[in-house]
Formats: C-alpha cells, sequence, structure tokens
C-alpha cells in the first residue's frame, strides 16, 4: 500500500444485509481492534472526576457526549472487564458517569415544553421522582433516551444520554412561547452499583436513605455538599446515582467520602457494566438505537402512549407507525432481539456490529449490537437487528464472531432468539413491569 491506500477487508459493507429503510447505514465492514491511541486534548472536555479515575487506575477510555469516559479499571491481564463485574455482583461500586451531562429545563412553562419533547406525559411525573424517556424527531427516530428527574414543579433535568440533547432543546424553543430557560448545569454524577449499595449509601448520608423507592429523588449532603439522589441506574440491579452541584469545585470531597464510606462494603471503581446492562435489557443510544431507530423497533412501543392527548414532538410518525405495524405492514425491515449465542466467552466490547445469518446458513441478514458472556446464564447473550420475519423467540440463527470467540474460525455459530432481559432485574424497569401485566406490546 502506498499513499495512504487501505485494502479491502474480507467482509466488505455487506450489501446483503437489507438497510433500504435507513439513511445512513450501519457500518458493517469487520475491521476488529484497531491499533490507535486515544489523542487527550482540549477540544473534549475532562469530567470534574477524569483525574480522580486516572488515580483509581483508569487504563482506556472512549468520548461520550464530548466528554472523556473511563472504560477500563482492571487491566486484561488481571481480569479486565469480568473480574469488574465480580465486584458489581458480589460487593458494590463506584462509578464515573459524569458523562451523563445536565441539561436544565426551568420557568414557568417548564411542564409544557418538557410535555412536548418528551413522548410521555409530563404532567404525570411527580416532584422528586424521575422517569426514563425518549425524545424523538418528526420522523419518530429516537434523539436521545435520558433520565428525567423532576426537582420542582418548574424545574426538570435531563440526565443524557450520548447525544448533544442541549442543542436540539434550544432549538425547538426557538420561536415557540414557551417562558423556560434551557441551560447545561454544573452537576455531575457518580453511579454506587450492587447488592451492597444501599448500605453504603446509608452509611453516608443516613437511614432514610433506604426508604427511597425506585426513581424516588431525594436531597442530601455528602461531605457537607448539596446532592441529590436517585435509586437509578445502568444494571438493573439495586443501585444510586449521586448527583454533585457544583461539581467542578468539590469533585475530590464528594469522591472521597464515597470511597471511604465504602471501604468496610469492599467498594471498587470501576466502568459502567455493559455486560450486566445487556443481561437487563438497558439500550445504548449509539450502540442500539439512534436517529434512525423508531421506539416499535427496540422494545419502546410503551414509551408512546396512547393516552397523552397533548401533541408532542414526533406523535403523528409515532402514532402513523403504529397503524402500519397492527395492519402488518411494520415501515422498517428490522427490530432488535435477545440472542442467546454460541461460541467461547465474549469477555470484552465487541469492536464491530458482527454479522447475523439465518440458521440454515445463506448471506448475512442482520447484525449484533451489544454482545457480552453472562456468567449467570453461562452462555454468551446479545442484542441485535435482525429482519421482522426472523424476531420470534425461538428462531435458529447463525453469527460470525471473530477467532478468539468461534468454535471454529471462519465458521458462524449457533445462536437463537430469547425473551428480554434475559435474567430478572432486581429494579424492573417500567417495560418489565408492563411485560409482567401484558402491557409491554410494541403497539
Amino acid at each position: 500500500m502506498t499513499n495512504g491506500a487501505v485494502s479491502v477487508p474480507s467482509h466488505h459493507n455487506q450489501p446483503s444485509v437489507d438497510q433500504s429503510d435507513r439513511l445512513v447505514p450501519i457500518n458493517l465492514r469487520q475491521t476488529g481492534p484497531t491499533p490507535v491511541e486515544m489523542l487527550i486534548s482540549t477540544r473534549i472536555r475532562k469530567s470534574p472526576y477524569w483525574h480522580l479515575s486516572m488515580g483509581a487506575g483508569c487504563w482506556r477510555a472512549e468520548v461520550y457526549n464530548r466528554v472523556y469516559h473511563p472504560r477500563g479499571y482492571v487491566r486484561p491481564e488481571d481480569g479486565g472487564a469480568m473480574a469488574e463485574y465480580e465486584s458489581l455482583v458480589n460487593d458494590v461500586t463506584l462509578w464515573n458517569v459524569a458523562v451523563e451531562r445536565q441539561i436544565r429545563v426551568k420557568g414557568p412553562d417548564a411542564e409544557a415544553f418538557v410535555n412536548f419533547v418528551i413522548t410521555r406525559d409530563a404532567a404525570k411525573i411527580p416532584v422528586m421522582r424521575a422517569r426514563y424517556v425518549i425524545l424523538c424527531n418528526e420522523n419518530g427516530g429516537i434523539l436521545n433516551d435520558p433520565v428525567l428527574l423532576r426537582i420542582a414543579e418548574d424545574e426538570f433535568w435531563f440526565s443524557i444520554s450520548d447525544s448533544d440533547l442541549m442543542l436540539w432543546l434550544q432549538g425547538v424553543k426557538v420561536g415557540q412561547p414557551f417562558d423556560v430557560q434551557i441551560t447545561e448545569i454544573d452537576v455531575a454524577p457518580v453511579q454506587i452499583q450492587g447488592p451492597r449499595s444501599v448500605d453504603l449509601m446509608v452509611d453516608l448520608v443516613g437511614p432514610e436513605l433506604a426508604d427511597l423507592p425506585s426513581y424516588g429523588l431525594m436531597e442530601a449532603t455528602v461531605a457537607g455538599l448539596p446532592v441529590i439522589i436517585s435509586q437509578t441506574g445502568f444494571t438493573g440491579e439495586k443501585g444510586y446515582e449521586i448527583y454533585l452541584r457544583d461539581a467542578t469545585l468539590h469533585a475530590e470531597e464528594m469522591w472521597n467520602a464515597v470511597l471511604e464510606a465504602g471501604r468496610p462494603h469492599n467498594l471498587q471503581v470501576i466502568a459502567p457494566a455493559h455486560h450486566r446492562r445487556v443481561a437487563a435489557g438497558i439500550l445504548s443510544w449509539g450502540q442500539d438505537m439512534d436517529a434512525e431507530t423508531l421506539p416499535f423497533q427496540v422494545n419502546l412501543g410503551y414509551q408512546v402512549p396512547r393516552a397523552k392527548e397533548a401533541d408532542y414532538i414526533g406523535k403523528a410518525a409515532l402514532e402513523r407507525a403504529r397503524a402500519q405495524i397492527e395492519a402488518g405492514s411494520p415501515p422498517f425491515r428490522k427490530v432488535l432481539v435477545g440472542l442467546r449465542i454460541g461460541g467461547r466467552p465474549i469477555d470484552d466490547y465487541a469492536p464491530d456490529f458482527w454479522l447475523v445469518r439465518p440458521g440454515d446458513g445463506g448471506d448475512p441478514v442482520g447484525y449484533l449490537t451489544s454482545p457480552w458472556w453472562s456468567p449467570e446464564l453461562g452462555t454468551n447473550i446479545a442484542l441485535g437487528y435482525v429482519p421482522v420475519e426472523l424476531s420470534a423467540v425461538g428462531t435458529p440463527l447463525a453469527v460470525d464472531l471473530p477467532v478468539q470467540y468461534a468454535h471454529v474460525p471462519g465458521s458462524p455459530v449457533d445462536a437463537e432468539v430469547v425473551e428480554v432481559p434475559f435474567r430478572p432485574s432486581v429494579n424492573p424497569n417500567t417495560r418489565e413491569r408492563l411485560k409482567e401485566r401484558g402491557l409491554d406490546s410494541a403497539v
């Protein structure tokens, strides 16, 4: 190769995977791990906890919401992500999740504005409660899936996933008669996750914490600093998030107070546990969905209520899509499903969207978004997109895994469509609770 020319990999961007319902296809080239080093510069923000993560042993990171995001503390030779997983499921862990930037909507029309940009009914969210919500564009595509905190009658915080929601909200407000201010605030969260999380948090802020319900909020102090605490997280287990006000000024005091309170509980600093969130069926924006994905494709149909009378962005498109689904002609080719997958244990992040084939062979028809090994289930599990006609539970499929995970290099491993979540959550999300009542249908 000369002049920067790049050879074409053996698996090009598969034309057999039908992506005709997307304007920008998912890049399905199988390039594998790439030996590059992340450049740390001032173009990307360092969160208030960045240096504290480095002190805790962080050795790799990525960019999330234009903020450097710690994604590994235990080195591969010492067990890597699976060793971090052991701390999560047996003890308690501290995560730097300051990448969940906080976008505040405040003012007399805050409820009306929030109701206009989310699909759920903002008027039904009590003060000092949180909800998992989605925001869609006018085509019904998912722009963000934040946790929405209602701090006061006239104040909401969007704890956002990986897209720049502030610019969208500020753009929506232009020319609209809403009396609100939309700003990012200096609030940075950490997560406390694991079976001993409630014990640590009671030691940290007091016994009243034990009564905090799922998605409940409370005001408290940590090391004398004002915080908001929520019973939320990215695992499906019981856990909490601590939202530190004026975080740029006080990060060290709060972080060190959590470490000290965690010593009796064997606290470990780890990266967000995507192996656990996959098992819980929790989605990751940009990985499992994006702005070209309809809620009905990713088991978020419950986020599109039939009974919400107020107008909101995307309502017409979503109601039209639901009518098409009910008529048997969905406006999309593929849906997200859960898969049990053969092969050796997948013990780290996938660098590519690995390809899915029909169970009887043939060209690729879909791709994985989030694969991991589940120690509890003793098998690889994944979220992935497959054609609607191959999405029923029990459908046999096959998956192309890299050499280190395939039983026979170059040969697909067996897979099967299964129910999501893969195992019951300690803290069931809304979809899980609705599923128990038979109300989680995509329509």
